[in-house]
């Protein structure tokens, strides 16, 4: 009677082991060296080498979140994890809790409105008081980016026409035209940003 059940469970233990962690990984690697980069992610430069500025570094991964909290350049979605690559993961807070009803998200509306003056609480998109479900989303919509024009304009003494054409060259289209949303990765916005002259 434990012949009939241990060999077969041996026998399916031989079988995910060798799949799993040969078949399988063998399969993503090779996925990994035919798509942009090899897998290890997309690195962007920056000529930005202004101490004040938030682009200090000489590149960037910029397809993890990262935080922009001055009010010269765009802002990213609020982050539960700090935008930390090693701990990855939401609040876990539904939007009926009390915590995040009471602390959290006035806290983000009343810190996004004072940087935002003119704009209703109304206007704010969802994006921008609410993390995603990783912290690390580094994608905000159009309508994100077009709300936060205003400040930028004012305090780089830019056009406000102009950043909208910085806006529209930076907007991502969704896959074949139809899956997904139009969206704008930030730091490429804001590298753009500090390099338009």
């Amino acid at each position: 009677m434990m012949k009939e059940h241990i060999f077969p469970a041996i026998k399916l233990t031989a079988i995910c082991l060798v799949f799993f962690s040969g078949i399988y990984t063998a399969v993503i690697y090779g996925v990994a060296q035919v798509v942009p980069n090899k897998g290890k992610g997309f690195i962007i430069a920056s000529e930005q080498k202004n101490t004040n500025s938030s682009l200090q570094k000489d590149y960037y991964y910029y397809n993890i979140g990262q935080s922009f909290t001055q009010d010269k350049y765009f802002w990213s979605r609020p982050s539960a994890v700090g935008y930390g690559t090693m701990g990855s993961g939401g609040s876990n807070l539904a939007p009926s809790n009390s915590t995040f009803l009471d602390s959290i998200l006035p806290s983000r509306i009343d810190t996004f409105l004072k940087h935002n003056p003119g704009i209703s609480k109304a206007d704010i998109p969802v994006e921008m008081i609410t993390a995603s479900g990783s912290g690390m989303d580094p994608d905000i919509s159009v309508q994100s980016a077009l709300i936060q024009i205003p400040r930028i304009a004012k305090v780089r003494n830019i056009p406000e026409e102009s950043l909208r054409k910085l806006v529209n060259d930076n907007t991502e289209k969704p896959l074949l035209d139809i899956l997904g949303p139009e969206k704008i990765n930030v730091l490429k916005l804001n590298v753009a940003l500090d390099n338009l002259k």
